[in-house]
């Protein structure tokens, strides 16, 4: 219990403290910005404040703070200090660079960003890389909100019903203008998303000081405790948690419809510090239930979910907090699907305007997805595999916004270790991840090489590449506003 409340205090202090650091160094100010000096009704435009973080809060809380960290938590109770630690010191960070330069860039997304601050060879490569990832995404954002609807209507097509209704719901939603669908139904998702969060940790708390023991490892707990490192698995497990690259490519449909970049603070860092908060609550409710039943530490993560719900709920609210981790998975990835939809016409120039041309780019985009939807359904190995990807994928990501942010850091002679060192951290996570892993380790294919050599090679590729960008930085002084 002791973890849990410093944790939760961390984030509290980190958003004041470290959040006003870190907006003193990118400083925000009174320019034009992208929904007035663009404003065309569909992408840009200006949309209230509070609405503009309901918005954001939902496109980048997926189902990382909660799956991931129902996962996560079986790492030990030292989880409730690296979560909010990684949240302020890397994610806020990550979350607010990313929507400061999209700002400071007429809303660009992050393969824009990246072609700016680190020149087309690296942005080609990216680009390609980022159409995969984000498929992905939107693959996994619609099969497990589609198997939790499932678990709660017994019924044979449900899982079939319910993976159609929420495809057909992410074409509509990329198709229309931001303010038509997202800025409508975000504001009720988000009080049932904060309603059901906020009823949970309320149930914890006072089942925490009642016994205080429930959140701390039990003799249970600790014989089905994961033996695999920390590092790298540890931050792969738990992505949007505490950190995600995938919020990046969000970013830039908020950027788009702020009115003022002196909002950046309270939407980008002040929203990804309120998803560490969701991801403590259900990291602290899982390890209650694995420390009243560490037999449940075997079971699937959903199945979790239910058993944490059931636990803690009455079964009105119960329902309340399942819808609101469904809504958490389909508003990422509706919005991850937006994100497919503005890189590629950023890629290609076409303008968005007219409808012709957003269909264009959304056919080739429907049939990829409903191929990923046939595959990862063929069994529980096959989503698996997905997940891994996706997980993995998210990471790679957010390096190269780091990279990304260090560089124009670096440009305008500002310091550069608020985003060089957790960049450096997580390009060590990810390299050291794709070296260690491999089926005889517990996951996908990767080289399996011995964990200690795996180590050396990704401390040397995280201090050659944000070296690189560091003094690509400074080559280039002045070049970015």
């Amino acid at each position: 219990m002791k973890l849990f409340i410093i944790g939760i205090a961390i984030l509290v202090i980190g958003y004041f403290l470290y959040g006003k650091l870190i907006e003193k160094i990118f400083g925000p100010d009174d320019r034009e910005v992208p929904a007035k000096k663009s404003f065309d009704g569909l992408d840009f435009l200006v949309l209230p404040d509070w609405k503009n973080k309901l918005i954001q809060l939902l496109n980048i809380a997926g189902v990382g703070p909660v799956i991931g960290v129902i996962i996560g938590i079986k790492f030990g109770d030292i989880v409730f200090l690296l979560i909010p630690i990684g949240c302020i010191l890397a994610g806020a960070v990550h979350d607010f660079a990313a929507g400061m330069l999209s700002l400071r860039n007429n809303g660009s997304n992050l393969t824009g960003l990246i072609k700016l601050t680190t020149g087309k060879k690296v942005y080609f490569i990216f680009s390609l890389f980022l159409i995969i990832a984000l498929l992905l995404v939107v693959a996994v954002f619609i099969t497990t909100p589609a198997q939790l609807i499932a678990g709660l209507i017994q019924w044979k097509h449900a899982l079939l019903a319910a993976t159609i209704l929420i495809f057909i719901y992410y074409i509509i939603a990329t198709m229309f203008p931001v303010d038509q669908i997202i800025g409508r139904v975000y504001p009720l998702f988000g009080g049932m998303l904060l309603v059901g969060t906020l009823a949970l940790f309320v149930k914890l708390m006072y089942s925490g000081f009642s016994d205080p023991e429930l959140l701390v490892e039990s003799a249970g707990f600790q014989q089905g405790k994961f033996t695999t490192p920390i590092i790298p698995m540890l931050f792969v497990t738990i992505a949007c948690g505490i950190l995600s690259g995938f919020h990046a490519t969000q970013a830039p449909i908020v950027a788009r419809t702020m009115s003022s970049e002196k909002q950046a603070r309270g939407v980008f860092f002040g929203m990804m510090t309120l998803e560490g908060f969701i991801a403590m609550v259900w990291a602290a409710g899982a390890m209650a239930v694995y420390n009243r039943a560490p037999e449940w530490m075997g079971k699937g993560a959903t199945l979790v979910l239910h058993k944490i719900t059931a636990d803690f709920l009455g079964s009105n609210l119960a329902i309340v907090v399942v819808l609101s981790v469904i809504i958490l998975a389909v508003t990422s990835g509706d919005t991850a699907m937006r994100s497919l939809r503005l890189s590629l016409a950023e890629m290609f120039k076409l303008d968005q305007k007219p409808i012709i041309n957003r269909l264009m780019l959304m056919v080739p985009l429907i049939v990829a997805v409903v191929g990923l939807l046939i595959w990862s359904n063929v069994n529980a190995k096959s989503f698996q595999m997905l997940w891994n990807y996706f997980a993995w994928s998210n990471q790679v990501m957010a390096v190269f916004t780091f990279i990304a942010a260090t560089v124009y850091l670096a440009s305008r002679n500002k310091p550069v270790a608020v985003t060089a060192l957790p960049g450096m951290f997580i390009t060590f996570v990810v390299t050291s991840y794709i070296m260690w892993i491999s089926p005889a380790h517990g996951g996908p294919l990767g080289f399996g090489l011995d964990l200690h050599d795996s180590y050396l090679i990704a401390g040397f590729t995280a201090i050659a590449v944000f070296a690189w960008a560091v003094m690509h930085g400074k080559d280039n002084l002045g070049k970015f506003e």
